[in-house]
């Protein structure tokens, strides 16, 4: 989609789309006021000044659009379903072993008991291992340290996701 398509879209079918780049429903409605928009450039960093302005409650909301890796089953399913999406996001994953799906299925589990929420990290890129190693150095982070964290890691997909719907 081209910029003009997207500035052109009714709002019902803008909040629809950029929902599919980030699950906030805060963000989506702020970013849908802004439109059209002009380039690119005021684009991004109009997504990065509406989800820095979110609150704690709507950061989870978007975490909440992402498969958990809490199972195995999803785990698979999330790699092989984001493809037409998230092309290469997690391409990594594809050769991970049962072992490694296991660690981050458990990993994933621990960290969703204790910070309440799925464990979201920018996974373009990255291999399964390299997201276990994350996954196991951020459990000893204090809660207020990783909601930040894990917003900030949020708003790179989200960055991601909105570059691939500018060049689908």
């Amino acid at each position: 989609m081209t910029l003009p398509e997207l500035n052109e879209l009714p709002v019902a079918r803008l909040k629809a789309v950029l929902t599919t780049c980030c699950g906030s429903t805060a963000w989506a409605n702020e970013m849908a006021k802004l439109f059209p928009v002009e380039s690119r450039e005021e684009l991004f960093e109009q997504s990065d000044v509406i989800w820095f302005a979110c609150s704690e409650r709507d950061w989870k909301e978007a975490f909440e659009h992402h498969p958990k890796i809490g199972d195995i089953n999803s785990l698979r399913e999330k790699f092989a379903n984001t493809k037409a999406w998230a092309s290469g996001e997690q391409a990594g994953v594809s050769a991970a072993s049962e072992a490694v799906l296991k660690q981050l299925a458990e990993g994933n589990r621990l960290y969703e008991e204790k910070f309440g929420y799925i464990f979201i990290v920018c996974a373009t890129g990255k291999s399964a291992n390299e997201m276990l190693d994350i996954l196991l150095a951020r459990l000893p982070n204090l809660p207020d340290d990783e909601i930040q964290i894990a917003m900030q890691e949020q708003n790179k997909i989200t960055r991601i996701r909105l570059e691939k719907l500018l060049i689908a």
